[in-house]
């Protein structure tokens, strides 16, 4: 049961994704990051009135650590998404389980571990052979920062994804994680617009200002589903089941954007899913004991 959540998750993301798509032609990457906080703060705010729940926490600092690593992945995709097309963004955002098997490959060289690495190291290039089938067509469209920015997304994904599940298993509520998120956000957003852009409402055209309520809604959505899955469900099969954001970005990066990607870009994509879910399952196997697979 918990990795449908995980599902709804992803289609809560991927609907988030589209809504980005279309603001980002009016508003800058802070910007984006600072309303889709402030509505988030709002909306989890009524939810954790509604549920009795409190907001106070005795990890303050484990909050901070994923709140700051979590909006650094937040910007990155944001950025990603509007000059990358849906499909690609996403899918370099989801590159985050390939992340966590190279820290744990890298973590059990670093130390001495005797555990068989061999099929993870093999996993791991395959993700990153994926990485650069998919970036090519953008480097002949003079869109390879975005797709760097886009691949540091899914880097801090892996880290903050981690630290869900830490926070999880000490017992923090999914409501007052996401809230904190929230929080950061929104911080992290006003300060940005500081030395960046602040767009006047009155220049923005409606059907792109129409998204900013949205997405935050959305993205609480996904950050409540996404924590519920990691907190309560058996991780292997919780980060599986978030490939499934690949498929619904797919569709609707052709049936709303009409975007082109090549047929190297689209067996990219899909290099970078399989590896991604195979890591997952040979961390599963070879490494019970990392965090990435604690449950």
């Amino acid at each position: 049961m918990q990795a449908l959540w995980m599902v709804l998750a992803s289609f809560w993301f991927a609907l988030m994704a589209v809504g980005i798509k279309y603001a980002s032609n009016s508003f800058g990457t802070f910007e984006l990051v600072f309303y889709r906080g402030i509505v988030s703060i709002i909306f989890m705010g009524i939810v954790v009135r509604a549920r009795g729940a409190t907001l106070r926490t005795p990890v303050p600092m484990m909050h901070m650590w994923r709140s700051f690593i979590g909006v650094i992945s937040l910007g990155s995709w944001f950025y990603a998404i509007a000059h990358l097309p849906l499909a690609t963004a996403m899918t370099l955002n989801y590159m985050s389980g390939v992340w966590v098997a190279a820290f744990v490959v890298g973590g059990a060289l670093l130390y001495g571990k005797n555990q068989p690495q061999g099929a993870l190291i093999g996993t791991v290039l395959m993700g990153f052979t994926g990485v650069v089938m998919t970036l090519r067509p953008t480097m002949d469209q003079n869109q390879l920062f975005a797709g760097v920015v886009g691949l540091l997304s899914g880097l801090a994904a892996a880290l903050a994804y981690m630290q869900v599940t830490a926070l999880g298993k000490i017992g923090e509520p999914e409501e007052r994680t996401v809230f904190y998120f929230s929080v950061g956000s929104a911080v992290v957003g006003a300060a940005g617009m500081l030395f960046t852009q602040f767009t006047p409402w009155s220049s923005v055209a409606w059907q792109d200002a129409a998204w900013v309520v949205p997405i935050g809604i959305l993205a609480s959505l996904g950050q409540w589903c996404m924590t519920r899955a990691y907190s309560q469900g058996a991780t292997l099969v919780v980060a599986s089941m978030q490939y499934a954001g690949i498929v619904f970005a797919v569709f609707f990066s052709l049936a709303l954007f009409g975007d082109h990607i090549t047929p190297t870009g689209w067996a990219g994509i899909a290099v970078i899913v399989t590896s991604g879910i195979l890591a997952t399952v040979l961390r599963s196997r070879a490494l019970p004991d990392t965090p990435a697979e604690e449950h």
